[in-house]
């Protein structure tokens, strides 16, 4: 069973793309709000009746049904509203994300948790602490969601299909997210062969400014993080041992340690199997090195 705590759009829209992934016979959403959890759960079942999908979503407002979770997504929290920065949201969101997994470890103890409540790098060390789970059964997602915009810019400056393009972004999950360029492919040709590189500069400007402009114009990013969440979910389910960028605990690797941040990592049954650690140059290593120092300074002022 997969549970998803937060039932709002976000947690709405992870729940369809799991379920369109047919990776779980099971989904429960979890809200505080009475009624929106199991609303929205009567919604999507409406819909995978049509399509033929034998995926069962349930709508609960007691985290006693979350026993025997074999993951659970933690959506809950305050979203960001036009104009504020991710770490705006960081002393809101981190009284709720405590409670959630308060109870993650009174009810679902053996799950693996994958945080995406903003700020996502602080949430997620903030929960590694907190539940004191093993590191590798705590990785939040935030750099999943930040390689489909990436690839999106490529595809629009290259006009190749999107299904030849491989990407990758790492570091904070913000304004100092690190969108590489040099480890980016079409069909293994490297992007920094294919573009100059002043359009590969505005590509990763780009890339790290399009969240705030998607929710300038439609009040919140939705599609874009529940497919996310649902491509980590079926990499964890099918055991695929895929990279996947996720924001996971450091214990040294990248030569940092005691901080939660996007690096990519073997994702399998286990959940993060491995960090692959890359060869930054100096400009990347800055930018890494930047994301890290911001996240240091949110989980500085958190009480755990």
């Amino acid at each position: 069973m997969i549970t998803i705590v937060g039932s709002g759009k976000v947690g709405g829209a992870a729940a369809l793309f799991t379920a369109l992934r047919k990776v779980t016979d099971e989904i429960l959403l979890l809200d505080v709000v009475q009624g929106l959890p199991q609303g929205e759960a009567m919604d999507l079942n409406h819909m995978l009746s049509e399509k033929g999908i034998d995926v069962n979503v349930r709508g609960s407002n007691d985290y006693s049904e979350m026993k025997g979770s074999d993951i659970v997504v933690v959506v809950a929290g305050s979203g960001r509203k036009p104009g504020m920065t991710r770490m705006d949201l960081l002393k809101i969101n981190a009284s709720i994300v405590k409670g959630v997994v308060e109870n993650i470890k009174k009810f679902a103890k053996d799950s693996m948790i994958i945080p995406v409540t903003n700020p996502l790098d602080p949430m997620a060390y903030l929960t590694y602490k907190i539940s004191a789970f093993q590191k590798s059964r705590v990785f939040g997602m935030g750099n999943m969601l930040d390689l489909s915009r990436f690839i999106q810019f490529i595809h629009e400056a290259t006009g190749y299909s999107r299904n030849s393009t491989r990407g990758l972004v790492i570091g904070e999950h913000g304004e100092n997210m690190l969108p590489l360029p040099r480890y980016s492919t079409i069909s293994g040709v490297p992007l920094t062969s294919l573009l100059p590189k002043q359009k590969t500069d505005e590509i990763v400007q780009n890339t790290r400014q399009v969240a705030a402009k998607v929710i300038e114009l439609k009040g919140a990013t939705v599609h874009a993080p529940g497919n996310a969440i649902s491509a980590i979910i079926e990499a964890i389910i099918r055991d695929t041992r895929q990279v996947i960028p996720v924001a996971t605990y450091l214990d040294g690797e990248y030569g940092y340690s005691d901080v939660s941040i996007g690096v990519p990592a073997v994702i399998g049954k286990n959940g993060v199997e491995k960090i692959v650690e890359l060869d930054l140059d100096s400009n990347e290593k800055e930018w890494f090195k930047k994301g890290i120092e911001s996240v240091k300074t949110a989980i500085s002022s958190l009480e755990l």
